[in-house]
């Protein structure tokens, strides 16, 4: 992964679960789950103006505006139930919220593998975070188009 095109908030998160252990990468992925935010009731109200995540095992739903200045903002939810795969969302709601559509249309795909937890969790789940993010960039450069 090339880190110049990495955003540091993304840059951050990342650098915070390879300053650990595995184990205690564990608990910061536990800890990330906690600090989902809620779903906007304009979302949460119409879940049909979010789009299920087909790689996640449990059900996961996202959404991503892009404002006029291409500021760009992720809402997620995942079930209290699932802690890894609602942790890999919050580490994607909080590290694209507040990025231009440039910076995450530029996140490297492997950004998920980056975190070293690909000997702490399935593959599955990793693929799951996977396709948290390509849906993103893909709903980012459609709103994109779109303008």
């Amino acid at each position: 992964m090339t880190s110049d095109v990495l955003p540091a908030a993304l840059a951050e998160i990342r650098d915070e679960f390879l300053e650990l252990d595995e184990p205690e990468r564990l608990q910061l992925l536990l800890e990330f789950s906690r600090e989902l935010p809620d779903m906007p009731a304009e979302y949460a109200d119409h879940p049909e103006r979010t789009e299920r995540v087909a790689e996640c095992q449990s059900p996961v739903f996202i959404v991503v505006e892009v404002a006029d200045d291409d500021a760009v903002t992720m809402h997620a939810t995942a079930p209290a139930e699932a802690p890894t795969t609602r942790g890999f969302a919050s580490i994607l709601t909080q590290g694209i919220t507040g990025l231009s559509a440039a910076e995450v249309l530029a996140i490297p795909a492997d950004y998920p593998q980056s975190l070293g937890l690909t000997r702490a969790v399935s593959p599955l789940r990793i693929a799951g975070m996977t396709g948290m993010l390509m849906r993103a960039k893909r709903q980012v450069q459609a709103r994109l188009d779109a303008r």
